[in-house]
């Protein structure tokens, strides 16, 4: 127990509540003043970032009365994350909480604390939808509930009824024991808490409770009900999948998919005919092709060399290449991005950089990557719409492509050049917006938007905002980053037009250059899940697509293309990755088995290749 004597700690999560949080106090109090000794119970307002009346009520109410606290936050924490910052600091070894709107009728109070103070359970929940309740819910809350619910059941295998029921209790000791691995900070805690509580072995006890809703909800039943279905599938993957993902599974599946993806491509194609292609590609073009892909490491290396100068750290230009050479050697050859790791790891063990910073640089890496590829092939969508050429291009599509109507696929061009010029906009608005000491991405986010989901997209794009202003504070820096990308990538699209035209098709040079900006940027694009190690066989159906469905060439040319170009890459990746090693004495599977677990919270998002 407390030194204090409180034993029951009562967390009110209280956001623009001034018309009843006074009330809901008064109700709380005289309701554990009637089942538990005096002395022994406190009521804790979690406030959380109000622009109302609400903290100044309940500053007010924790003078008058030493059984009431009051928690203020500046900024919005979000639902679970005033709980979360409540919880730490209450003096109880019972936890409770439950909505501010009184909905749940509070003659369940009692049953609730006892059934966690006694002992008998870990986390106890009312429920709304078990026999024996009474919850009279209209149609519009009733019917979303039910179905996120079923998901919750369905999907994270809990035999709970009611997971949102804003009415729980949990001990102390359950409290310490989950709350830091749960990561949703607004509606989904409740869910997210009760599934980990049910994972690690401890006792959840259900029981009905009588409810009433009380006002206008403050869940939006489009927005963060679609939040919370993704918030499902996230901690699905981490309970259920991601602990089954050792590296012997990692890449049997890697090279599982990469034979499925390649062998599927012969469904629609003949393997005789592209065979044919590839022996009649011009060599000369072939081996040009490699070399100007070479022409691009020194790049690579200087590039990285600007983002670590940017973090305090200047190393010389031939390592940091050979640096950049074995991690992309290593995520050709483990799936996962684990080369990134590698990088890291190299950095640390022969030049002292540390991990957090060694990750750190390639997450500002990535988002420049990808802000590249996406100004790169989004620009070059936008051209075909704006430049009439449409037409052709669903001219194109519809013979390449049976069963394809050319209304349809005109509005389809369409619609996708909508989503590319959007993209290019958000691009602009990240750099402008790491170019700025105020927060432009989250106010132009917030602007369509103030819901839950919202300020998980937010916080998303600020993440990148963030890793774009490791550079953005030294201009000239900024500019080197983002020119070298371009040319880094530009090389990227030579090459790939190289070996293109080494297959002697008959375009016109602007109209070749232009397919291979497109098919290459979104052949990337297609390996930001990093499903098989490199990229293979999601970077050749990607390409094939495109320059098949965009172009005169034939789908055995445009797939014996996107082979030979994507093996070009990545055998020059292999070769300089083998020699790098061979200079920096590194081992690939030592530098895995050293950074696994490593820096896992600073490790960048999985962002597109550069093999």
């Amino acid at each position: 127990m407390d030194p204090s004597g409180v034993e029951v700690s009562v967390v009110l999560p209280a956001y623009n509540e001034e018309r009843t949080i006074e009330r809901t106090v008064e109700t709380t109090l005289d309701t554990l003043a009637a089942f538990l000794p005096a002395g022994t119970f406190e009521v804790i307002v979690a406030e959380d970032g109000c622009d109302d009346r609400t903290p100044e009520i309940a500053d007010r109410l924790a003078a008058e009365d030493d059984r009431v606290r009051h928690f203020h936050s500046d900024e919005r924490l979000g639902r679970g994350g005033a709980l979360e910052h409540a919880f730490a600091a209450a003096d109880g070894d019972t936890l409770v909480y439950f909505d501010t709107d009184l909905a749940t009728d509070m003659q369940h109070l009692e049953e609730l604390v006892e059934r966690v103070r006694s002992g008998e359970a870990d986390v106890a929940t009312g429920s709304r939808w078990m026999p024996g309740q009474v919850a009279d819910r209209p149609a519009k809350r009733g019917v979303p509930s039910r179905v996120y619910n079923g998901l919750v059941r369905f999907v994270l295998r809990s035999p709970l009824r009611d997971h949102q029921c804003g009415f729980k209790a949990l001990s102390r000791e359950a409290f310490e024991r989950l709350h830091a691995d749960v990561e949703d900070e607004h509606w989904f805690w409740d869910t997210e808490l009760l599934v980990r509580a049910q994972r690690a072995g401890l006792e959840v006890a259900e029981f009905p409770v009588e409810w009433e809703p009380k006002g206008d909800t403050k869940v939006d039943l489009v927005r963060d009900v679609f939040g919370m279905g993704s918030q499902i599938l996230r901690l699905w993957w981490q309970l259920s999948v991601s602990p089954r993902i050792t590296r012997r599974v990692s890449i049997g599946a890697g090279a599982l998919l990469t034979v499925v993806a390649l062998a599927l491509m012969t469904l629609y194609l003949d393997p005789q005919a592209v065979l044919t292609e590839l022996e009649g590609a011009d060599l000369r073009l072939v081996a040009l092709a490699g070399a100007v892909y070479l022409l691009s490491w020194p790049l690579r290396g200087a590039r990285y060399r600007d983002i670590l100068a940017e973090l305090g750290y200047r190393e010389r230009l031939g390592f940091l290449t050979g640096a950049v050479f074995i991690s992309q050697t290593g995520n050709l050859v483990f799936p996962a991005r684990a080369g990134d790791a590698v990088r890291a790891y190299v950095v640390k063990a022969r030049r002292g950089i540390p991990y957090p910073t060694g990750f750190a640089s390639l997450a500002v890496e990535r988002v420049f990557d990808l802000l590249t590829i996406t100004v790169l092939g989004g620009t070059v969508l936008v051209g075909f719409l704006l430049t009439g050429a449409t037409g052709q291009v669903v001219s194109a599509v519809s013979q390449g492509v049976p069963g394809i109507d050319p209304r349809s696929a005109r509005i389809a061009l369409t619609v996708a050049a909508g989503v590319a010029a959007a993209a290019v906009l958000a691009v602009v608005v990240i750099v402008v917006s790491a170019r700025r000491e105020g927060n432009l991405v989250r106010r132009v986010v917030t602007g369509v938007s103030s819901d839950s989901y919202a300020d998980y997209v937010a916080g998303v794009l600020e993440r990148f905002v963030a890793d774009v202003q490791t550079v953005a504070a030294d201009r000239a820096a900024f500019a080197r980053v983002g020119v070298s990308s371009l040319a880094i990538w530009s090389l990227d699209v030579v090459t790939a037009v190289l070996v293109l035209a080494a297959f002697h098709v008959s375009l016109a040079p602007t109209t070749l250059v232009a397919i291979g900006f497109f098919a290459v940027s979104v052949g990337n694009l297609a390996k930001v899940l990093p499903l098989s190690p490199g990229g293979i066989g999601l970077y050749e159906a990607a390409f094939t697509i495109l320059v098949a469905g965009l172009t005169p060439v034939t789908g055995p040319t445009a797939f014996g293309a996107a082979v030979l170009d994507h093996a070009v890459k990545n055998l020059v990746t292999v070769a300089g990755g083998v020699v790098s090693m061979l200079a920096l004495n590194v081992s690939l599977t030592n530098a895995v088995d050293e950074t696994s677990g490593a820096g896992t919270d600073a490790q960048p998002d999985p962002d597109p290749d550069v093999e």
